[in-house]
């Protein structure tokens, strides 16, 4: 329950740095959406000033810092300065889906990382460990937005077996289980373009760590007992890798969450990711500081829990 406390307090102390910055960053931008062009070409002066009043952007920047940080509290990011709807209610309409990618796209990480890593080191010097190490080295290497555009010219335009953009078919009814099966289908291409940007550091990470954990005493004197590869695999190896891969994944969080934004506005995904890059093309304010401390609250969140998972596994470490 200590450890806990702790970690919700830490919790809380970074996002509340994190929106300090955030809310200086967006403060100090040089330009705004109040600007007479942004808006209408014939707006006067004064109906600019009213506008400001109206969303409290009149007042010190102290006062909106912590008016902000109390709304926030409340669960109330504003209202958007585009659509005139309340922030909350254009997050969470966009929010499951991103979580759905991000969620599938790392356990998918994880259980392909540890297979290929497992079987690669197991099988070191073979063609099958050469053939990782360089799907591994083409995983980290190459940009995802290339992967992307790559894989809608080949998959979507060149073969035609994916769709090229979106979430839905405009011919499939809502209340329909084709309707699941055909968001799964759009989903395809941005979901495996992510596991494959994700698996390539972290499985030469997992092949270089049960290389070593197989060179071990404890290995040695399991084989010599005559213990199939199966229980070796099982109460020897997995145990010893479970804590530093997770937290690896944990500190990966950032990078596949921040990577949505742009596979989102790649594939016209309704999710966070794309509402956040209108939002930053409209200089939508409101949106912008909703989606940040609310990425940033879901990145601290994994890693918190990756820490509790951690002490699970590991009992005896006290400070994570």
């Amino acid at each position: 329950m200590k450890l806990l406390i702790k970690k919700l307090i830490y919790l809380f102390t970074m996002l509340f740095i994190i929106a300090l910055i955030s809310f200086l960053a967006i403060y100090l931008t040089p330009n705004s959406f109040f600007a007479s062009g942004d808006l209408n070409p014939n707006i006067t002066k004064e109906s600019l000033e009213h506008l400001k009043m109206i969303y409290g952007l009149d007042r010190p920047i102290y006062i909106q810092f912590f008016s902000w940080i109390q709304n926030i509290l409340q669960l109330d990011f504003g209202i958007s300065f585009v659509s005139g709807v309340m922030v909350k209610e254009e997050i969470l309409s966009r929010i499951p889906i991103t979580l759905t990618i991000n969620i599938i796209s790392i356990i998918s990480i994880f259980i392909i990382s540890l297979y290929l890593g497992i079987k690669a080191a197991i099988q070191k010097d073979s063609l099958f460990d050469r053939f990782v190490g360089q799907l591994s080295l083409l995983s980290f290497s190459l940009p995802s937005f290339y992967l992307a555009l790559l894989g809608v010219l080949v998959f979507s335009v060149n073969l035609e077996v994916l769709p090229l953009s979106g979430l839905h078919s405009s011919n499939v009814d809502e209340n329909s289980l084709l309707y699941y099966v055909d968001t799964a289908w759009h989903l395809i291409l941005p979901v495996g373009i992510i596991i494959f940007g994700g698996i390539g550091s972290l499985t030469l990470y997992i092949r270089s760590l049960t290389i070593e954990i197989l060179k071990s005493d404890y290995i040695f004197f399991a084989k010599s007992r005559g213990l199939e590869p199966k229980i070796l695999l099982r109460y020897y190896i997995l145990p010893n890798l479970y804590p530093p891969v997770i937290t690896l994944l944990g500190l990966s969080l950032p990078a596949i969450i921040g990577g949505s934004v742009l596979l989102e506005t790649i594939f016209s995904i309704d999710g966070m990711g794309l509402l956040f890059f209108q939002s930053a093309l409209s200089k939508d304010y409101p949106v912008i500081m909703g989606i940040l401390i609310i990425g940033a609250f879901l990145t601290l969140l994994g890693n918190m829990l990756a820490d509790l998972a951690l002490l699970k596994l590991n009992p005896n470490i006290k400070k994570l």
